[in-house]
């Protein structure tokens, strides 16, 4: 009794560290966004300031870059979903329902790209984004972005395609279905939970991307939020705005926080869906 009691305990007091941990660099940044001038000199770690200054000046009409940025990042982010599930979608019937020589070698292939750092693929990416004409776009990013994004939702649904019933599929062929017809009307009704997981897992990889949008983008009309954020200034050259940059982190964080919250039991039935066997 007394060990399943220590266990219990010792269970509870590792997930509060977890969460401490996990939490506090929020909470910090919440507290310290609605801070101004000397108080962000405070060290404390109580809420004991509720200033708005700092989320009126990222919105003010001296600082609409940062408001163009945040629909930058909307917007490739958004687009750079869509792209990698239908791409994913498509490729993960070829992988999972088709029987061809070489698909095990294939879909490694697939999983190792994602395993090359991104200041490997800079200077080739970058060659490659000048050729195509897209140096210098907004929408030019979707094309980097995929790189770390399509090879882990393509082992996801690939994944989760292989262990569809096989009954499905037959009984629609034997209707006359094409396999695009199988894809959509079939087998997609039933992948809600892995798509809604590796479409929000692709949406937050793209929205916090800085690497790539800071190379491949280099005016204020096209940089997506996080390079905007790190270009923040204060009223001089010698000023870091503190406050101002916590307030932006607080205004971009917030969504995700929404959307994994919103979905969260999608995202954890769609990422352990074919785990178990049997």
């Amino acid at each position: 009794m007394f060990k399943n009691l220590g266990y219990r305990i010792g269970f509870w007091l590792l997930v509060a560290v977890v969460v401490i941990f996990s939490v506090f660099p929020f909470y910090y940044a919440i507290i310290t966004s609605f801070r101004t001038g000397a108080a962000l000199y405070d060290s404390s770690i109580m809420f004991n300031s509720f200033d708005t200054k700092n989320y009126a000046d990222l919105f003010s009409n001296s600082n609409q870059s940062f408001v163009r940025s945040l629909w930058n990042s909307v917007m490739v982010a958004t687009l750079v979903v869509v792209v990698s599930l239908f791409v994913s979608v498509t490729s993960a019937y070829a992988l999972g329902r088709v029987n061809f020589k070489g698909r095990g070698f294939l879909l490694m292939v697939v999983l190792a790209v994602s395993m090359f750092p991104q200041v490997a693929v800079l200077s080739g990416m970058f060659e490659m984004m000048r050729a195509f004409g897209l140096y210098g776009k907004t929408l030019g990013l979707i094309l980097p972005y995929m790189i770390f994004t399509l090879p882990f939702t393509v082992w996801v649904l690939t994944t989760f395609m292989r262990d569809l019933p096989k009954e499905l599929e037959e009984a629609a062929i034997m209707d006359g279905c094409t396999p695009w017809r199988i894809i959509k009307d079939v087998f997609m009704p039933l992948m809600w939970p892995a798509l809604v997981s590796t479409g929000l897992l692709a949406f937050i990889a793209a929205w916090n991307e800085f690497m790539f949008a800071l190379t491949f983008v280099n005016s204020n009309d096209t940089r997506t939020v996080p390079v905007a954020i790190s270009l923040l200034s204060g009223a001089s050259e010698h000023e870091l705005p503190w406050g101002t940059i916590m307030a932006a982190s607080v205004i971009v964080t917030l969504p995700l926080i929404a959307m994994v919250l919103t979905f969260q039991r999608k995202i954890v039935s769609g990422l352990t869906a074919g785990a178990v066997k049997g």
